[in-house]
């Protein structure tokens, strides 16, 4: 496979006296899926912030093509290529697709200070690439706040794979949504992979991360336990690792069933 696109080593990052990471290392290669798990607690989120970021490490090092980087903030992240999707979307529900797709990069024609927004290309991208991830939109002027939750998640990870993301972070997009968004969701993020963009899937339900995973790293306590590649570990035994085997199987026999 690939040499990895985006590689963390050895990160550590502490508040004060809090330790939340000690010692992660990760990377994630084209046309991958590589998935992170974690119970609440486990440091998702401070690793999320820092891959992208929002934090800078205490200690460890980050390499993009094998280069090392230094990002001060989300923008040199999204500079390298390394973007991020985070549960809240970024979105506005009132405002249209199209707008919502285009947020902040907005395609504009004319000279000067006759600059205005080029809606007529805009809609077309939006449906173009909306519809390659399986969306059939009614109409790009339609709100995004119409759109179930899978569907905005999809909204989402186009803008951002057409914005030019070699690396697709996602946290917990399958975490609020139903059976059938959380299907169109794991369908998108398997067309994103086979374009041989790089997918962070940060998770903490394990059949979703399964179903398009290709490699798999637990997290616990700000550590990781282990990564294992698809085919090495079942779902039971990611199970075990994630809430501790011992304390598992405990629950399973007071209760007198599978947890």
């Amino acid at each position: 496979m690939s040499e990895a696109i985006l590689e963390m080593r050895d990160i550590e990052k502490h508040f004060g006296n809090i330790v939340a990471l000690a010692g992660v290392s990760f990377d994630v290669r084209p046309g991958e899926c590589h998935c992170l798990l974690g119970d609440n607690g486990a440091g998702k989120s401070t690793f999320i912030k820092t891959m992208s970021g929002v934090h800078k490490p205490t200690r460890g090092e980050i390499l993009v093509d094998g280069q090392p980087m230094n990002f001060s903030s989300p923008r040199a992240s999204m500079n390298a290529g390394i973007a991020t999707v985070y549960q809240d979307l970024a979105m506005i529900p009132l405002m249209s697709v199209t707008r919502n797709f285009f947020m902040g990069r907005e395609p504009t024609k004319g000279k000067w200070l006759f600059k205005r927004f080029d809606i007529e290309h805009a809609n077309k991208v939006t449906m173009e690439h909306m519809r390659a991830m399986g969306i059939a939109l009614r109409e790009p002027d339609q709100a995004v706040g119409t759109l179930s939750g899978g569907e905005r998640q999809t909204v989402a990870i186009a803008r951002a794979v057409y914005f030019g993301a070699r690396v697709l972070i996602l946290d917990e997009p399958t975490s609020a949504l139903g059976v059938r968004q959380t299907a169109n969701v794991l369908s998108t993020i398997d067309r994103v992979r086979k374009q041989g963009v790089g997918i962070v899937f940060i998770t903490h339900n394990v059949r979703h991360a399964m179903a398009v995973g290709d490699r798999f790293t637990v997290l616990s306590r700000g550590k990781t336990l282990g990564t294992s590649r698809r085919g090495e570990i079942t779902a039971e035994e990611l199970q075990d690792l994630m809430a501790g085997g011992q304390e598992m199987a405990k629950l399973e026999g007071s209760l007198g069933g599978t947890v």
